[in-house]
């Protein structure tokens, strides 16, 4: 006995039918996971060469899920082929702003290590920095391990996860963000970066020119004193007492130096939003 069309689908009996809706559902979450993914690729810490792709992969689509069940997602039916990639690269650019903005944030600690140690005479003293692909001074590792460590204690990653999660709301996928106030935040993020480092390691570079100062003096009375040999371990020694007493206020440095890096993604994407 033939049963009707209705009764056929009903029952299961024609299941490609309900392929159409995987495959809307499959695209909704691919769009909605564009800015999340490409956040995590150029952000720091989640951008790691220790963080695998895979991972960061299987956190973009469990993420993207729970902005397709909170958000709205436009359909692909309802865009045209230029406007799909319009919104592909719209959501990739927004992603990646946020992310170099807060690694400019982050590379405030390198650049004050990098000047720590090339005042010390450490600059030698080199390793091979798998996520810039070249040598970078022990003491920039140093200070960014530290950094890493003070922004993952205070919770940093939920923090930023949550104002990238959050802008899905306000700026929801397929409208067009202010990107001159993405540029103008990335140029005032590179300002701020410089003026961090130099007050990180102001402290220290005077101490270390006071005592090559100091060492000038003892040689040029003292003219039988290789400069080599009794100056450069003295620096050396200068050095390494003064990061050991400046662990402290470092640390306070690099907890404000997070927290403002936290704040300025916040207004940056709120800046894009309502320009």
């Amino acid at each position: 006995m033939d049963l009707p069309l209705t009764e056929l689908q009903g029952m299961g009996a024609l299941p490609g039918l309900d392929m159409q809706f995987l495959m809307q559902n499959l695209a909704q979450l691919f769009l909605a996971s564009l800015r999340i993914g490409s956040f995590l690729i150029s952000a720091p810490f989640f951008g790691g060469s220790f963080v695998p792709l895979q991972v960061r992969i299987v956190i973009s689509v469990l993420l993207g899920i729970g902005v397709v069940s909170v958000v709205d997602v436009p359909e692909i039916e309802t865009l045209g082929e230029m406007r799909i990639l319009a919104v592909i690269c719209t959501e990739i650019a927004i992603g990646v702003a946020a992310g170099l903005i807060l690694t400019i944030w982050f590379s405030a600690a390198m650049l004050a290590g990098e000047k720590i140690a090339t005042s010390a005479g450490l600059g030698y003293a080199a390793q091979i920095d798998p996520e810039g692909g070249g040598q970078t001074p022990v003491v920039s590792k140093m200070l960014q391990m530290f950094m890493t460590i003070i922004f993952l204690s205070s919770n940093g990653h939920l923090i930023v996860l949550r104002t990238i999660m959050e802008s899905y709301k306000q700026l929801p996928v397929g409208e067009t963000p202010h990107f001159g106030a993405l540029v103008e935040a990335g140029i005032s993020a590179a300002g701020q970066m410089f003026m961090v480092a130099s007050l990180i390691m102001m402290p220290i570079g005077v101490t270390l020119l006071l005592v090559n100062l100091a060492i000038g003096v003892m040689t040029r009375s003292a003219p039988q004193l290789n400069l080599f040999s009794f100056g450069f371990p003295i620096t050396l020694l200068g050095v390494f007492i003064l990061l050991y007493l400046s662990v402290d206020s470092i640390a306070f440095a690099l907890n404000g130096l997070a927290v403002s890096a936290m704040e300025n993604l916040e207004i940056v994407m709120g800046r894009a939003i309502y320009g």
